[in-house]
Parts: C-alpha cells; structure tokens; sequence
C-alpha cells in the first residue's frame, strides 16, 4: 500500500486532542511524531520489559509472590489483575468503571501521565503499563527510581502472554490458564463457524473528537477482526493507525465499515455521522449503499487487549457476517 502521510501540525493536533480525552488509552497514545519523518508511527513490543531492560518474570520470584505492592497504570491491565484476583495499591484515575475489588484503592492519575510522587509513595514492587507508552514513560520511570513492567497489549495472542507471565510471577497460574484457555477457545470456535463464509473486507475507522485515523491489523481492533475472520483492507503495514486517504479507501471499497472511537463516544460518533453526510465520496463505497456501517462501543472495542475480547468477537460477527444475524 502506497505510504500514507499527514503533516506534522496534524499530528500535534491529534495528539492534543487524544491527551485532551482524559482517559487517554491507546492505552494511550495512538501516534507519536519522529524528526525524520511525518508518518504515523507506533512502537512494537514483542514481550514485556521493565524499565532496565530486564524480563518481567526476573523481577518477582515465587517465594515473593504474596509479598507484593502492584501499581495498575491502565484500565485493561486493572481488569485483568481482577479476573487474576491479585490485590494492588494503586490505579488509574478513570471515568470508567474499574472492578469493585479497587473501591478503596489509591487513584494514582491518568495512563499517560500518572503522578509519579503519589506512585513513588505507595512503595510499589513494580508498576505496570502497556508497551505503546513505554517510549514515554519509562524515562520517567527510571528517573524516579520505580520498576516498570509494559505489557504488551496489542493483541489478543500477545495478552495472552502477558497474562501467563503474570500468573506465573504471582502464583495465579490456575486463574490465568483459565482465561487464556477461553480465548484460545473462542478463536477455534470462530474459525469453525466461519469456515464457509468468504471472508469480508474490512475497513475499521478510529475516532477522536474532531478527526479519525485508519486502524490496520496490527491495532487491537484490528486484531480482533482478523479473529472473527475479517480481512482488513490495509495490509502489509507495520504500525497501528494511519492518516485518512479517502481516494485509497474508496479503491478498496469495503464490504464493511467499523466506526470507533478514543474518548468521548458521543462526539466521535456526531463527527462520523457529519462526515459521512457531507463527503460526497462515502455515498459510493459499497458498504454504505448496503447499510453496513457499524459504530462500535467504546467499553469492548478499546485500543488495547482486555479482558472482554470475547464479549467484542461475539459482537462483530453479525456485522461481518450477516449470514450469522440470521440464524
């Protein structure tokens, strides 16, 4: 696919509006600007590091497995520790509901910028994050002094390692098994019911208020179609989101439109319905003139791996497959 770029005043703009959501999750910076270039890109992570370098099952040891002071800087990773039934000390700041078992926890801030003071003074044996902050956060973790483990949620396979580590490390190995084991389950079941079908092609739009990226398969969301036996019509990419170029999108004419959004679900869909109404090139993709455009909900469809990749498998299938809504 030909390169598709933005200016830099753009992405400054997206980023001032992606920080300005509050509960920033990409988990929680979908772009970041280089001096070399203007494209979008996102960092990847094969496996989860702290913030010297070290693997994560070096930092806890077994014998110290019920002597821990876990630090959740994420919504997703917080709702994971809860399905692993792991106590912490801190978590994110957030307008979502976290799990009951952190009523009484310490709110230690948002995603991208948590307080490092108040973090510091909770005496954590670790702090957890995501991989697309680690490029932010961890020099500012490691200038505080505080151990920083980035989970690399991009995936649904790559949540799945994260989480065995995290059994592993904190003597949870059952309860981690358990929840890998029905993801696994649900893909194989996925694949069976598909089997038949042709699979459809997919465009998947990520909404912030005022603008809107392309998500290739390499986003969560993308990752979740290529599951549920989508093929996203931007390929052979290596970054998450790209800038919108109607003309190519249009080439590829999608058989389905998946609109999301990142803060302020609202608004973004507002945005999506005036775009769609007043671009005059919408009105000719095929999945528009045969109503196939979905706005996804934003608590199953973030922009990172949860514990809820079931629940937004189950959701995509009839929009992938109208053949399922049917039966």
């Amino acid at each position: 696919m030909k390169k598709v770029i933005t200016s830099f005043a753009g992405l400054l703009l997206l980023i001032v509006l992606l920080i300005g959501c509050g509960e920033v999750t990409v988990e929680d910076q979908i772009v970041k600007t280089q001096q070399s270039t203007t494209e979008i890109d996102i960092e990847q992570v094969d496996t989860q590091v702290n913030s010297t370098g070290q693997s994560e099952s070096d930092q806890v040891s077994p014998d110290q497995a019920n002597d821990y002071r876990i630090v959740s800087t994420t919504v997703a990773i917080t709702q994971i520790l809860d399905v692993l039934e792991l106590d912490v000390v801190g978590v994110p700041t957030s307008g979502k509901v976290l799990p009951e078992r952190y009523d009484d926890v310490t709110r230690i801030g948002n995603p991208m910028s948590p307080d490092m003071e108040l973090v510091k003074s909770l005496k954590p044996t670790e702090v957890l994050s995501v991989t697309t902050l680690q490029y932010d956060l961890q020099p500012v973790f490691e200038d505080m002094g505080i151990t920083a483990n980035f989970l690399n949620l991009t995936s649904v396979e790559s949540m799945n390692k994260a989480i065995i580590d995290l059994g592993m490390r904190y003597d949870r190995n059952t309860q981690a098994s358990e929840l890998v084991n029905t993801f696994e389950q649900k893909v194989s079941d996925i694949e069976q019911l598909t089997d038949e079908y042709d699979k459809p092609k997919v465009l998947i739009l990520m909404g912030i208020p005022g603008s809107y990226l392309v998500a290739t398969e390499h986003s969560y969301i993308g990752d979740l179609v290529r599951l549920a036996g989508g093929v996203n019509i931007v390929e052979g990419e290596t970054v998450e989101y790209l800038a919108s170029n109607t003309e190519y999108l249009f080439q590829s004419n999608p058989d389905v439109i998946l609109r999301a959004s990142h803060g302020m679900p609202d608004e973004v869909i507002k945005m999506f319905d005036s775009e769609f109404q007043t671009n005059d090139i919408w009105k000719h993709f095929d999945a528009v003139k045969n109503n196939r455009v979905f706005d996804l909900e934003e608590v199953l469809f973030g922009t990172t791996g949860n514990f809820l990749a079931i629940e937004a498998i189950d959701t995509l299938l009839p929009m992938l497959y109208p053949e399922l809504a049917k039966n």
